[in-house]
């Protein structure tokens, strides 16, 4: 297509390229937001779709989605209303890594989100496919074009691709051009992004194969239920709605398993016939990758879980492969209880095109052209969680761009979200990046408990909390002050039902008065086991008493960490000014000087945390900031 051959008469603020978890949350936010928002998806019937495993939340993720959650975002809500199965994933450690995951019906899912953007006002939903982005004189976003020659006049657009860009799929020396699960590619954005100034990188991820649920001998695998007290990923869902509705199981790979597997590598694209190019997810390796890597592991855990109720189709998580197909028959029924088992989509691999995050500003905006935004796995991601993040962040500063208002972006020390972005646009990424804990400085301030009580407040103030949820908050935070403060001054005495409590947590009896809270912050002393002892205490629901243990339990640590906080925040708020000529800072070396003109930090902060800046140049910079006077 040469150019368009018509103009549409449908004008709009915000166009979103793409209709996964990123562009589902950029053009929900948008919307809500006051701008004329349109998302164009290249099916529709692709919207919102699982095309990897059929669950939301697990290690890290989880907390992403609790954040998105209380910032007015959707995914949390719809995981609720089609959640199937919900565990807590790492209670056996501390409050930090605890981490919510859920089985999702995956066609419902679809359906409910669908739906949901079909009712929000100032927000259309239309099937097309995005072949350019046109920019006006200036260098500021002025259209889309479609692949049927229809031109979108807009002033702002957020692309949100996944996995789509110049999309291929792989089965051992099989390859052809397809989106995920046989959904058309988008073939000619990527090469007209790269004309307008957006350099592009060739990514990769996996799916396993999916089987049918009948084929499963279940009595050789182990069971694994979902929790018996159900924890929601919205602030907003009463949890006694939720219900777990099936169970999963695992399976084990195993000597024959790995056998096959080497016997193979040769027809492996990744290793033998060199039919894949793009970087893989280190933390989400394909089967034949985690059997070369760990030759000295005996097995490798799978999980065994349905892809919803509708459907006999079964999701085998952590066996993803690009093997041909002969091959993965005989490696899955190698596995215990799939002796049998009838493969009903084969494993692949998909290569596709995707932005290098450093040209964003955290706002998510491109640096060199007005208007332009990307999000999810176009920045370099992996996950559904990541995507829906950063779709919300960037259609968030979309919106306010438009109406002329400040951005708004998180630190490290708000929000998990803040980290990834933070991640993303200082650090970069060589492979597709997925969020964890430990990529967290203060993982014990940003627990997934505790996302409303750091977010709502922000959410509400950008617009996309309503008036009576917020007040909700407001009561919720108000509760558990109180609670808090009422322990601080309740004293307990050294009585027989005191001691006999403290007995039985395995705690030394009382000899003198103690404090409800040093009592509470005793090993083996719960919050909900003081009730017993406790007789004026009020009835607060399960949340707020969370809250309440977690705040006393671990306050030493928390003030810890939140004066490291407060130390980080002092060198985010010394900016750097946008007309900084690097290249003439003396002292600096010569990679600093390279990277800083490359990235172009925002604050001092952000400039300490960029590969290649050593301490030392950040001495210089403080020197140089000093000497031109440039405050916080």
């Amino acid at each position: 297509m040469t150019g368009p051959t018509f103009t549409s008469k449908d004008e709009y603020d915000v166009i979103v390229i793409g209709g996964g978890h990123a562009g589902i949350e950029a053009a929900l936010a948008s919307a809500r937001l006051g701008m004329r928002t349109c998302i164009f998806a290249i099916s529709l019937d692709s919207v919102a779709n699982l095309p990897c495993n059929p669950s939301i939340g697990g290690t890290a993720k989880g907390h992403l989605v609790r954040e998105i959650d209380a910032l007015g975002g959707e995914m949390g809500k719809a995981a609720d209303e089609n959640m199937i199965q919900s565990r807590m994933l790492n209670r056996g450690k501390g409050p930090a890594v605890h981490s919510l995951r859920a089985q999702i019906d995956r066609v419902d899912y679809k359906a409910d989100m669908k739906h949901r953007i079909e009712l929000q006002d100032d927000l259309d939903l239309r099937q097309g496919e995005i072949v350019d982005v046109r920019l006006d004189k200036n260098n500021n976003v002025r259209s889309v074009v479609t692949a049927s020659g229809a031109e979108f006049l807009c002033r702002a657009a957020i692309v949100c691709t996944g996995t789509y860009l110049k999309a291929r799929i792989i089965i051992g020396e099989y390859s052809e051009e397809s989106g995920p699960d046989g959904v058309f590619p988008a073939r000619e954005l990527s090469k007209n992004l790269e004309r307008i100034g957006v350099k592009l990188r060739r990514f990769k991820t996996g799916t396993p194969p999916r089987v049918n649920r009948r084929s499963i001998d279940f009595s050789e695998l182990e069971e694994q239920k979902g929790d018996e007290e159900i924890i929601p990923f919205s602030f907003e869902t009463d949890p006694n709605d939720l219900e777990n509705k099936i169970s999963c199981h695992i399976t084990y790979t195993g000597a024959e398993t790995h056998k096959i597997i080497n016997e193979n590598l040769d027809r492996s694209p990744i290793y033998g016939s060199g039919g894949i190019t793009g970087i893989g997810p280190r933390y989400c390796p394909s089967i034949e990758d985690k059997v070369v890597r760990f030759k000295d592991k005996e097995r490798h855990q799978l999980f065994v879980e349905p892809m919803g109720l509708g459907t006999e189709e079964i999701y085998l998580q952590g066996f993803s492969s690009s093997m041909p197909e002969e091959v993965q028959i005989e490696m899955l029924h190698s596995l215990p209880g799939f002796k049998h088992a009838k493969v009903m989509r084969s494993a692949y691999a998909i290569e596709y095109d995707c932005a290098d995050p450093l040209q964003l500003y955290p706002t998510l905006e491109f640096k060199n052209i007005g208007g332009l935004y990307g999000a999810g796995q176009f920045n370099g991601t992996s996950g559904y969680e990541e995507a829906a993040a950063q779709g919300l962040i960037a259609g968030i500063n979309a919106a306010l761009k438009l109406s002329g208002r400040p951005p708004f972006t998180l630190d490290r020390s708000e929000a998990y979200i803040g980290t990834l972005i933070d991640d993303l646009v200082t650090k970069g990424t060589n492979e597709p990046y997925r969020m964890m804990t430990s990529r967290s400085e203060y993982r014990l301030l940003l627990r997934q408990d505790n996302a409303d009580l750091r977010l709502t407040q922000k959410g509400y103030e950008l617009g996309l909390i309503s008036e009576e949820r917020y007040r909700k908050f407001l009561e919720k935070k108000q509760l558990i002050e109180n609670e808090i403060n009422r322990l601080s001054k309740l004293i307990f005495p050294p009585s027989e039902a005191v001691n006999k409590y403290l007995e039985s947590v395995g705690s030394a009896p009382l000899t003198t008065g103690a404090r409800g809270e040093e009592l509470l912050r005793r090993p083996g002393v719960t919050y909900d086991g003081m009730a017993e002892i406790d007789t004026e205490r009020p009835s607060l629901p399960r949340n707020a008493r969370e809250q309440v243990e977690i705040s006393i339990k671990y306050a030493g640590y928390i003030e810890r960490q939140k004066k490291q906080a407060e130390r980080f925040r002092k060198t985010e708020t010394k900016k750097m000014p946008d007309d900084i000529n690097y290249e003439k800072i003396d002292g600096l070396r010569l990679e600093a000087r390279q990277k800083l003109n490359a990235i172009r930090p925002a604050s001092l902060g952000q400039a300490s945390r960029i590969s290649g800046v050593s301490p030392a140049d950040i001495a210089v910079l403080m020197v140089w900031l000093k000497n031109r006077k440039v405050d916080g």
